[in-house]
């Protein structure tokens, strides 16, 4: 790509080709905004994971081709993450089939096993969720929720607000 010579031309790729793929990321990042890197849904999630799979490949190209379709496609990913994200915004059918909807995984000191199966969460599971809120005595939980990222909430502590809550009347 740089050289003939395959030290020197490794050295330029590493000293060049990854910190301008780096700086490509950055820029991109800016202009289509911070909600880039968010994991609001399943589908920026893997806008992430992709971006860092061709971040990878930009670094290690063997070519110009390569590396242009590399930071080309990191390009295409962020753009097609923003018009998805404007489109959800803008279109209740749209989010309704982007989006997932939290789950129940516990609420007001039942386990809701059925939810806890088709999540493929265990009881021990929930448990080290629990721990991990700090969250002392099972008494003190008001619900645990599996978030449409994948994350899982504890509520514990206070009376919750119900606008936080999904389907709580």
């Amino acid at each position: 790509m740089f050289s003939d010579d395959t030290t020197i031309n490794l050295i330029l790729k590493i000293a060049i080709l990854g910190p301008v793929a780096l700086v490509w990321v950055v820029i991109n990042v800016r202009v289509v905004g911070l909600r880039s890197f968010s994991k609001m849904t399943a589908f920026d999630f893997v806008t992430t994971v992709a971006i860092g799979s061709l971040l990878a490949t930009a670094m290690t190209a063997s070519s110009w081709p390569g590396y242009l379709q590399a930071v080309g496609g990191i390009s295409a990913l962020l753009l097609a993450q923003f018009v998805i994200s404007k489109f959800r915004r803008a279109s209740d059918s749209a989010k309704d089939a982007i989006s997932n909807d939290p789950v129940w995984l516990f609420r007001e000191g039942e386990f809701l096993e059925d939810n806890m199966d088709c999540a493929r969460i265990t009881r021990d599971d929930l448990f080290g969720k629990m721990r991990e809120a700090n969250a002392l005595k099972i008494s003190d939980v008001h619900g645990i929720i599996l978030e449409p990222t994948g994350d899982i909430s504890v509520l514990h502590g206070g009376e919750p607000d119900n606008e936080i809550l999904p389907g709580r009347d």
